[in-house]
């Protein structure tokens, strides 16, 4: 495969790193393996990864630290692979910058489908996508126009409810936490107020999903905070 996106894989741990290298490369990844954050870091400004999958408990330094050096200088996705399912640690890592998180022990399928996601998020933002268009299933965010539609019907939308969709499309398929979200639409001094996050986030559900029970688009990560599906 000439065009296979290449991985970097930082966990310490030699037998899931094997487990992981042959699982990826089965799928058609190419593969590079770092033991230690240094390592990894340093891999990352050798091989400019298409994507980066990480460990927090690594010897030398906190994957947290990892994601900060990396976000210095790229916005390569990182999915974070941990055993630290606190919810506390799952917020560090993303309002760090990581895209993503899963608690070992993790399925397979989950993985690669969250890469999936990340790479095509990544492609389309390289190329800049449709300008101001994103579109998901049924529903259609025309940013140019202020404009949204779920199959043919247009949505009216609050300006806060609007706000708060635009900061989720423009990080699509990322975990945006509640504090990111809160400041983002209300602003800083909002950050603790998450019952505005809950009474908007449901309003946009009753808006643009065929069944608000069952969300197909704004999806929750329970004590975390929400993502915008991409499909």
């Amino acid at each position: 495969m000439p065009n296979a996106a290449t991985i970097i894989v930082v966990e310490d741990e030699a037998q899931i790193r094997r487990f992981l290298r042959t699982t990826l490369v089965s799928e058609g990844y190419q593969v590079v393996e770092a033991e230690t954050g240094r390592q990894g870091l340093s891999d990352a400004a050798t091989n400019k990864p298409d994507l980066i999958i990480l460990d927090l408990g690594l010897p030398d330094m906190d994957g947290v630290e990892v994601i900060r050096g990396v976000r210095a200088w790229s916005s390569v996705p990182i999915i974070i692979l941990s055993a630290r399912s606190q919810e506390g640690d799952k917020i560090s890592a993303l309002d760090a910058g990581a895209n993503d998180y899963l608690v070992k022990p993790f399925g397979v399928g989950e993985l690669l489908a969250r890469m999936r996601v990340a790479l095509r998020q990544a492609a389309s933002a390289a190329n800049g996508g449709e300008e101001g268009m994103f579109t998901v299933g049924e529903l259609r965010v025309d940013m140019v126009h202020r404009k949204v539609t779920v199959g043919s019907t247009e949505v009216h939308l609050t300006p806060i409810e609007y706000r708060l969709l635009t900061v989720l499309v423009k990080h699509a398929g990322k975990v945006l936490t509640h504090q990111l979200l809160l400041k983002e639409v209300w602003g800083p001094t909002y950050v603790e107020r998450a019952h505005y996050l809950r009474i908007y986030m449901g309003a946009l559900r009753h808006k643009l999903e065929q069944d608000p029970a069952r969300p197909r688009y704004l999806l929750t990560e329970v004590g975390v905070g929400y993502r915008l599906a991409v499909m």
